[in-house]
């Protein structure tokens, strides 16, 4: 029997299921009304998204709808960091959404200081892009779960791992 036990925190986005959100949405705007004579694009890149419309209005109706489709898809919209809304070539704006993959230093710093002041008697280890949670009592690992689940840090976490 294992004497410590241990997961690993990681924040993941799958690319597939972003390709298909980005899909399904330029699907939708192609037939809704609304979007009629008007330019625009999404595209995806290595490490982010760019997307392209008339004007602001029209760029807050397509976040909006690549967001419920990435919902749909099983991907949290917090793994999109928008960027500001920058004007393009005639009259039209755009937009580039950086796809956040890991968990930065900073983040990852402020996971590890939230689990220190909760007293769950666990230790939290900083491994690159992700954290690595050990503990003797598996009870000790439910509770630090159950407490990074109920923390809202800005990106999406996920809990693997599990030994």
């Amino acid at each position: 029997m294992a004497s410590s036990y241990s997961f690993d925190v990681v924040s993941q986005v799958d690319m597939q299921e972003v390709d298909n959100a980005i899909n399904q949405a330029l699907k939708e705007i192609n037939q809704r009304y609304d979007f009629k004579n008007s330019k625009v694009e999404i595209e995806l890149g290595e490490e982010e998204i760019k997307l392209l419309a008339d004007d602001e209005f029209k760029m807050d109706a397509v976040i909006d709808i690549l967001k419920a489709k990435l919902i749909k898809r099983g991907v949290s919209p917090k793994a999109l960091d928008l960027g500001k809304i920058e004007k393009a070539s005639m009259g039209s704006v755009r937009q580039i959404a950086k796809i956040v993959k890991g968990i930065s230093k900073e983040k990852a710093k402020e996971i590890v200081q939230e689990i220190k002041s909760s007293k769950i008697k666990v230790q939290a280890q900083i491994m690159e892009n992700q954290l690595r949670i050990s503990g003797k009592d598996k009870d000790d690992l439910q509770a630090a779960i159950a407490l990074l689940k109920g923390k809202d840090f800005g990106i999406e976490l996920q809990f693997t791992n599990y030994r």
